[in-house]
């Protein structure tokens, strides 16, 4: 089972789970935790092959299916019945793919710096890291990667953040979730045309600019999505403006309780 964490609130009946993205850990919500925890029950997830999530039985191959899987086994090993999810990044994916599995799970979503869509930058940069990845370092491209998509000077903690992080992973770990990447563009469309109906709202960083305009085009004429953006602020906007997501996502949470 995926490595987790709990902190409980015996004043509340509602739970808000953390899913970090590609390289990360539950650590990222670091600044989170205290604001959330005075409100909801709070439960933590390292992905596989993240962090102390690391000694599950080996897989050769992944997919969001396995991975939203192994989040499911989690939340039904410690009877939480409904959650509302907040995912950072590639986190985002994984939270609609438990939603499409497992809708029963699910009670609201909250995306940071959602994956949405790719758009034409996008995938020119994910075909140069596929050129890439058999001639660099797995740490080399991930910090390439990280320079990529948090370019300015104001996103230096979070990009120092995302690297330190993603030094936890192995190559063949790194590789693993790589591969997920091959097919995305295509599975993200099928995912926006079955999550439709669900309550979501996407916080995005003014400077995202890779991922704030697909989102923007992905909320337009749902009126289940919202969409926030948050001023100069780039994809980590739960590190880099976290008093703004927090009250955000907070009332958020507590319109849908």
């Amino acid at each position: 089972m995926l490595h987790h964490k709990i902190l409980l609130n015996p004043n509340s009946s509602e739970w808000a789970v953390f899913i970090h993205g590609f390289g990360g850990s539950s650590n990222v919500w670091f600044k989170q935790t205290r604001a959330f925890n005075e409100h909801f029950n709070l439960l933590l997830i390292d992905l596989r092959g993240h962090r102390k999530s690391q000694n599950l039985p080996h897989i050769a191959k992944y997919s969001f299916a396995l991975i939203a899987k192994d989040v499911a086994e989690v939340l039904e090993f410690l009877n939480i019945k409904k959650a509302h999810f907040i995912g950072l990044s590639l986190g985002s994916i994984i939270i609609r793919q438990v939603a499409l599995n497992y809708p029963q799970l699910v009670k609201s979503m909250i995306f940071a710096g959602a994956v949405t869509q790719l758009d034409v930058k996008s995938r020119f940069f994910l075909k140069l890291g596929r050129t890439l990845q058999p001639i660099l370092p797995h740490m080399t491209l991930y910090k390439l990667f990280a320079n990529i998509i948090m370019p300015k000077d104001n996103h230096k903690e979070s990009r120092s953040i995302f690297i330190e992080e993603a030094k936890q992973l192995t190559k063949k770990e790194f590789n693993r979730w790589f591969k997920l990447t091959n097919r995305v563009a295509k599975y993200l469309n099928y995912l926006h045309h079955q999550n439709k109906d669900d309550k979501a709202l996407y916080i995005m960083g003014s400077e995202d600019h890779l991922f704030v305009g697909p989102a923007k085009d992905i909320v337009h004429g749902n009126p289940n999505m919202q969409l926030e953006i948050v001023q100069d602020c780039g994809h980590v906007v739960n590190v880099e403006q976290p008093e703004a997501f927090n009250k955000i996502a907070i009332e958020f949470i507590q319109q849908q309780a």
